[in-house]
């Protein structure tokens, strides 16, 4: 295991109204006030998405198993942001639950908030941590 110590420097507490696109908001919120690392908790609603549910087998590189959210599901999770390549890369897995059915996953691509979905991101100072393209799984993982 690898690590570094953070201190905790600002926290954002935002709001995401119908339609918006959480992963797209994330990203937005975290290069307009020049964070550069962060972790967040989100609870709320969900619309549309794509979220990863796991590999097919245990095989390298894995291939990803993916469910569409294509209506209404109530979300909560927590997640990470790191840079990769110069952009903040957003990884947030979470439950997705509609009636007696819930789903577990990595939300990928696009996701849109249905009525309202509140998040709370805490900056991270102190870490120059980013994500880099592991050649082993094809995944950009955390490098610290």
């Amino acid at each position: 295991m690898r690590y570094q110590t953070a201190s905790v420097g600002r926290v954002f507490v935002c709001r995401l109204n119908d339609g918006d696109d959480l992963l797209k908001c994330l990203s937005d919120l975290v290069r307009q006030e020049g964070v550069k690392a962060a972790v967040f908790h989100v609870v709320g609603g969900i619309k549309g998405g794509k979220i990863v549910v796991g590999p097919e087998t245990e095989a390298m590189p894995p291939n990803p198993v993916y469910r569409e959210i294509s209506e209404s599901h109530e979300v909560t999770g927590m997640g990470t942001i790191f840079y990769k390549d110069g952009q903040p890369s957003v990884h947030f897995h979470g439950a997705f639950g509609k009636r007696d059915t819930v789903k577990v996953g990595c939300l990928r691509e696009l996701s849109e908030t249905f009525i309202v979905l509140e998040a709370i991101v805490t900056e991270l100072n102190g870490i120059d941590a980013t994500r880099c393209l592991d050649p082993v799984t094809g995944i950009y993982l955390l490098n610290i």
